[in-house]
């Protein structure tokens, strides 16, 4: 059975915008900080770091493994975790690595085989397949912010 794959073309469009972006922000657009403590480059890096996790969870899901759902509660406490790291990181740097991770995480997902695609939708919105709707949360706040 084929599974639907709209999310490869919605990924793709909000990829784009986010590398779009990247390249026209400066360096001190990326170092603007938001609400919270953060910067436009650590709310960049932190888009980085949830695609970074599917990538890390898609092998374990080819393998047959178990991945559990991501408790609601937990999300605010791993991006406080986070984010000083996010922040060390040179902003221009940060930027260029969610551009580089969203390539990776989209294809890695657009690729995916019916056996895997199958096991990743079982597992439900912890290992959601359609990173555009993370991306364009964020690309939407940050354009906001920067009254772009």
């Amino acid at each position: 059975m084929a599974h639907d794959r709209s999310y490869i073309a919605e990924n793709t469009h909000e990829r784009k915008r986010l590398s779009a972006l990247v390249a026209k922000l400066s360096d001190g657009d990326l170092a603007r900080t938001l609400p919270a403590g953060w910067t436009v480059a650590a709310v960049l890096g932190h888009l980085a770091f949830w695609d970074q996790r599917i990538i890390a969870l898609l092998p374990r899901l080819e393998r047959g493994e178990t991945i559990g759902p991501i408790e609601e509660r937990d999300v605010d406490w791993i991006n406080d975790a986070a984010k000083p790291m996010l922040l060390a990181i040179p902003p221009r740097r940060m930027a260029e690595l969610a551009v580089a991770i969203a390539d990776a995480v989209d294809d890695k997902v657009a690729t995916l085989g019916e056996a895997t695609l199958a096991r990743a939708l079982a597992v439900g919105p912890a290992l959601s397949l359609r990173r555009a709707e993370h991306r364009r949360t964020h690309l939407d706040e940050i354009e906001r912010a920067l009254e772009l």
